[in-house]
């Protein structure tokens, strides 16, 4: 069984940066293709980026060119690097497949203020 466990989210100012971090216990991470989530209050879950075993990733458009997702395999575990961050940016962020098969972690929360 997987186990993620999300971590780096914070309050920041419009145009800041922060990263995130995803750790998976289990074997299943390294062979999977694995995405960060977020939720915004009152919103669905939304797919914000993935990234492949072998490295191709892919974004959703409000964030192409601002957030950056990378993995590492041997230490199991996907990092966000998220720049010129926005108030629409504000939400909990979590890690899983797409789509997601693994138990949810808890999510970090990412505050952006204007």
């Amino acid at each position: 069984q997987v186990r993620l466990v999300e971590s780096g989210g914070g309050w920041v100012q419009a145009g800041g940066s922060l990263r995130l971090s995803c750790g998976a216990s289990g074997t299943l991470f390294s062979s999977s293709t694995m995405g960060w989530y977020r939720q915004a209050p009152g919103k669905e879950r939304e797919l914000v980026a993935q990234i492949s075993i072998g490295g191709v990733t892919t974004y959703l458009g409000s964030v192409k060119g601002r957030f950056t997702i990378s993995r590492d395999n041997a230490k199991n575990t996907v990092s966000l690097q998220m720049s010129s961050l926005k108030p629409e940016d504000t939400a909990v962020y979590y890690c899983n497949r797409p789509p997601p098969s693994f138990p949810w972690g808890q999510g970090t929360q990412v505050t952006v203020s204007s």
